[in-house]
This record gives structure tokens, C-alpha cells and sequence, in this order.
């Protein structure tokens, strides 16, 4: 099968396993930038180095390092960790695409592309994610859905417990969420107050 023919079985794979698969399941936007930007960059690295005489365990020993550094720090976000990762992918890209010709730089806007398209502010733009403290202890997920559409003005679209405090009367939720065409948050927090990305 020619190379070409495998990009794109590969991209389109890539957007069913991200916007058909992922999103519609967790609503995360953050991560649909990292995924694209994260497949994107290794088909790019790994379709270069598999027409270069470098041998690959030089990509694979650089992608290990960012793996270790990086993916585990908790001070990097998703989407800057797509970034760092694309960056790293036009990097080895510039020193080992001297054989690669024209592939070399096709290959570069590619990655560009996807970190454009990925991390767009249009892109889903109505959906966030808050880590928000309620405080009352709702063990009835109707009635603690309903209390976040209100408290957020949006529509919730996945929310997970992180704790629910019985003694003390608060409830700690990660929410994933749709906003709707108004946002009247601030008006709505007769309970709560919003900080940040937190209500109070």
C-alpha cells in the first residue's frame, strides 16, 4: 500500500477515534488538541525516520524522554502537552529530513495543521471543565445534575463524584459541561461563589 494511502487510513482513524469515539463519551476538549497533535506528530517522526538512514531508535529514545519528563508532570495541560509533544516532532523532523526532500516539510505542515485545527478557539468552544465544590452532600445525581445546570448555566454532559462529605455537607464533582447561549453564572450563585475555575 503506498505511504500516502496510510496517512490518510491513519488520519482518518485518528478523527473517528477522537471526534466519533472520545468526545461524544468524556467531553474533554483539552485532550481532542492532544490526541490529534499526539498522533499526528508520531506519524510524521515515524514516517520520516522509516525513509532515513538514522536508525529509529533515536526518535523513539527522544519520544521516551518527553514521556517521562513531561507526561507526568501535573503542571502541564493536555493541549500544551499536544504542543510540546508537535514540537519535539518538528524538531526531529528539521535534523533528519535532509533525505526526505520534499516529505520533510510536507510532513511539518501537517503537524501544523493538526495543532491549528486541534486547539482552535472555535473548535467546541461551549464546552468546559470545572472542578467544583458544592455545599451540600447531593447523593441523588438527578438532583446534583440539576443544581450544576443551574449553578452553571449550561447543560451538564458528564459529571464524576470526587467526593461526597456526609459529615461536613459538601459535595466535590469534576463536571464536564456545554454552555448555553447565555452565560449568567455570576447571577446565579445565590449558594456558591465562583473563583476561578472553582465555585465556592
Amino acid at each position: 500500500m503506498p505511504t500516502a494511502a496510510l496517512f490518510a487510513i491513519d488520519l482518518v482513524a485518528i478523527c473517528v477515534l477522537t471526534f466519533a469515539l472520545y468526545f461524544p463519551r468524556h467531553r474533554r476538549r483539552d485532550l481532542v488538541a492532544a490526541f490529534l497533535g499526539v498522533n499526528v506528530g508520531v506519524l510524521a517522526v515515524a514516517g520520516a525516520l522509516s525513509n532515513s538512514t538514522v536508525g529509529a531508535g533515536l526518535g523513539l529514545g527522544l519520544f521516551g524522554v518527553l514521556s517521562i519528563i513531561r507526561l507526568r508532570s501535573s503542571e502541564i495541560t493536555q493541549d500544551e502537552i499536544a504542543y510540546y509533544f508537535s514540537a519535539l516532532a518538528l524538531g526531529l523532523l528539521g535534523g533528519l529530513g535532509q533525505s526526505l526532500g520534499w516529505l520533510a516539510p510536507a510532513l511539518m505542515a501537517l503537524v501544523l495543521v493538526a495543532l491549528y485545527l486541534g486547539d482552535h478557539p472555535r473548535l467546541l468552544q461551549r464546552y468546559r471543565q470545572q472542578i467544583v465544590v458544592l455545599d451540600h452532600a447531593y447523593a441523588d445525581r438527578a438532583e446534583l445534575i440539576a443544581r450544576l445546570e443551574d449553578l452553571l448555566g449550561g447543560t451538564v454532559r458528564d459529571v464524576t463524584v470526587q467526593r461526597l462529605d456526609l459529615v461536613d455537607d459538601v459535595t466535590w464533582v469534576d463536571v464536564r459541561y456545554q454552555e448555553g447561549p447565555r452565560t449568567v453564572v455570576a447571577e446565579r450563585l445565590p449558594e456558591a461563589e465562583l473563583v476561578g475555575g472553582w465555585a465556592r
